[in-house]
C-alpha cells in the first residue's frame, strides 16, 4: 500500500516452463506453492497486444462503453476455451475483462496441462502475504473547519465562484469506507437522503478475508477494515454540511458523488483485487458483480496505494487495466508512494504507469515531505510525480464517526487532487473524459514559489528550482489558479 502502512515481503519471476515448444511462463512461486500446499492461488493471463483502437472522435460516454465493449469481447473470444476446460476440471474461477485474465487455485496436475497450451499466455501468482505497518507520523491538531490543504491549494475560492464538485463521480479504491460516516453520507451516489442503495455504488473483492477481519468477505454493504480509505475519502468529498457544529470541511469537492471498491484485506492487496476494483470503476456492477454498466463509471479514480513485488505485481501486471481506464476518459490518480527522501524511489505499479498522474506530498510550509517518493521512474521519460499536494498531518474521517489528524503520505495528497480535478470538471464539463487536458491545467498552473525540498538539491540532472523536476514535479497544486486560468464561457476544450 503506497501510504507504506503495509508491506510485505516475497518475491516472483516470470519463467518458462521447460521442454515444450510452446512453453507458457508460470511464475516460480506458483509451481513452487502448488507443488508445497497441493494447489495455489494463480492468474491466467493471455498476452494480447495493445488496446483495441477506439474512434477518438466519440463522445465521454460512447467512447467509454466502446472501450468496455471491445474489452469484454477479446476476453470472451480468448478465454472461451480456458474457461471450459477449468469447468470440465470442476475448477471454480473469475474471469476478468479489464485485463484478459483468469483467476484461479490450481494443482501441479493444472499446471502442468497449462504448460502444454498452445495458447500466448503466462501465468502469475496472487499471493496472501502479511502487512507490516510503518512508523506513525505526528498528530497535529487542526483548529479551523476547513482542512488545511483544502485551504492550502484554494478549494474555498473555486466553492465561492458555485462549482464544488458537482455533477461529478469520484471513484475511491482502498481499505473500503464507513459509508455513513456524517461527512460521507450526503455525497455518496448510493444515498439518496432517505434511503441506501449499493448496487453500482460498491463493491468487495475482497472474497476471502482473513479469519477475524471485521468487514467478513465479499460485503455487500460499504465497510472499512482500515480506516485509511475513509480518511481518503473524506479528503476528496468530506463536509457534514452548515448545520453541523462544529463543521467538518474536509473535502475538496463536496458537491461530488462518491462510489467505492474495497481492494484490500485489512491493508493487504493482491493483483486480483486491484484489478477487480478497477474493472468495478470503469464499468461498475450490482452486488452480485454482474450487469456492468459502462455509463455509471467513477470520473476520477483516486489510489492511495501501490502494489509491490510482495503482492505478486510485476512491473507491468496492472498497466492494461491502468490504461484502460484512462482510455475511456479516465482521470487516474495515483500516490508517488512513501519511499524518500532519495531519488528513483517510485517503484511500484500503478505509480509507475504513464498513463497515471502521479503524486507526491508536501507539508504546511510547502516543503517536500522526507517520505514522499522521488523520479525519475526507471520504465518512463516523463517527469514523475506530475506534482504535490498536502499530505503531512491530514484531518479527515476515520471510521467509527470519528476524525484524525495525525494521518500522513503521499495516500493524503492523492485524494486532494482527485477533488480539485472534480472541482475542475463541475466548472468545465467538457473536461470529463480528458485526462490529459485535466493533467496539463492543473500542471501548468501548480505553485512553484517557496515549494521545495530539503534533502535533494537535484534528482536525474534536474535541480529542483527548475520546473518541471523528479522532485517537485510541476509544483504543488493551486485548483483556484487552475480554475481561473479557463474561460467558463469558452474553454477551448473539445467534446
Amino acid at each position: 500500500m503506497n501510504n507504506s502502512r503495509i508491506k510485505r515481503t516475497a518475491f516472483v519471476i516470470a519463467a518458462v516452463f521447460a521442454g515444450n515448444a510452446f512453453a507458457v511462463d508460470i511464475a516460480p512461486r506458483v509451481s513452487a506453492l502448488a507443488a508445497q500446499e497441493g494447489s495455489a492461488d494463480a492468474i491466467i493471463v493471455f498476452d494480447d497486444g495493445p488496446l483495441p483502437d477506439i474512434d477518438p472522435s466519440l463522445d465521454y460516454h460512447a467512447r467509454r462503453r466502446a472501450v468496455v465493449d471491445a474489452l469484454r469481447a477479446r476476453a470472451a473470444a480468448h478465454q472461451h476455451d480456458m474457461r471450459a476446460w477449468l469447468d470440465a476440471q470442476g475448477v471454480a474461477h473469475e474471469d476478468l475483462w479489464i485485463v484478459d485474465a483468469i483467476h484461479a487455485r490450481l494443482t501441479p496436475a493444472h499446471l502442468s496441462a497449462l504448460a502444454a497450451r498452445s495458447e500466448p499466455m503466462h501465468v502469475e501468482e496472487n499471493p496472501e502475504v502479511l502487512r507490516a505497518l510503518p512508523p506513525s507520523q505526528p498528530n497535529e491538531t487542526d483548529t479551523s473547519d476547513i482542512g488545511w490543504g483544502v485551504a492550502k491549494i484554494n478549494a474555498p475560492s473555486v466553492w465561492s465562484a458555485g462549482f464544488t464538485g458537482q455533477g461529478v463521480v469520484i471513484g475511491g479504491e482502498d481499505t473500503g469506507y464507513q459509508w455513513d460516516h456524517p461527512i460521507l453520507k450526503p455525497h455518496y451516489r448510493g444515498w439518496n437522503g432517505v434511503t441506501a442503495n449499493h448496487n453500482f455504488n460498491w463493491y468487495d473483492a475482497v472474497h476471502n478475508a482473513r479469519s477475524g477481519n471485521p468487514c467478513g468477505s465479499s460485503s455487500r454493504v460499504p465497510c472499512d477494515d482500515d480506516q485509511h480509505g475513509t480518511h481518503t475519502a473524506g479528503t476528496f468529498v468530506g463536509d457534514d454540511g452548515p448545520n453541523a457544529s462544529p463543521r467538518h470541511q474536509y473535502g475538496v469537492a463536496p458537491g461530488a458523488q462518491w462510489i467505492g471498491c474495497r481492494n484490500m484485506d485489512e491493508g493487504t492487496g493482491t493483483p486480483m483485487r486491484y484489478m477487480q476494483c478497477m474493472q468495478f470503476m470503469l464499468a461498475p456492477t450490482d452486488l452480485d458483480g454482474q450487469n456492468a454498466n459502462a455509463d455509471v463509471g467513477a470520473d476520477i479514480v483516486s489510489n492511495s496505494w501501490s502494489c509491490p513485488s510482495s503482492e505478486g505485481c510485476s512491473a507491468n501486471t496492472l498497466q492494461t487495466a491502468v490504461d484502460a481506464l484512462v482510455a475511456a476518459g479516465v482521470f487516474y490518480v495515483a500516490a508517488a508512494q512513501n519511499s524518500g527522501p532519495s531519488c528513483a524511489t517510485i517503484l511500484d505499479p500503478p505509480a509507475l504507469y504513464d498513463a497515471a498522474f502521479v503524486v507526491g506530498a508536501t507539508d504546511g510550509l510547502d516543503e517536500l515531505a522526507s517520505f514522499s517518493s522521488l523520479g525519475p521512474v526507471v520504465s518512463s521519460a516523463k517527469i514523475r510525480p506530475d506534482v504535490v499536494a498536502p499530505g503531512v498531518s491530514i484531518c479527515s474521517s476515520i471510521p467509527p464517526n470519528s476524525y484524525s489528524c495525525g494521518f500522513s503520505g503521499t495516500s493524503m495528497a492523492t485524494p486532494h487532487v482527485a477533488g480539485a480535478a472534480a472541482l475542475l470538471m463541475s466548472a468545465f464539463p467538457r473536461l470529463k473524459g480528458h485526462p490529459a487536458d485535466v493533467a496539463a491545467v492543473l500542471q501548468n498552473t501548480a505553485a512553484r514559489q517557496g515549494v521545495a525540498d530539503a534533502y535533494n538539491t537535484s534528482c536525474g540532472g534536474i535541480p529542483q528550482t527548475t520546473f518541471p523536476n523528479y522532485i517537485l514535479g510541476y509544483g504543488r497544486i493551486n485548483v483556484y489558479a487552475a480554475f481561473s486560468s479557463l474561460d467558463i464561457f469558452d474553454d477551448g476544450f473539445e467534446n
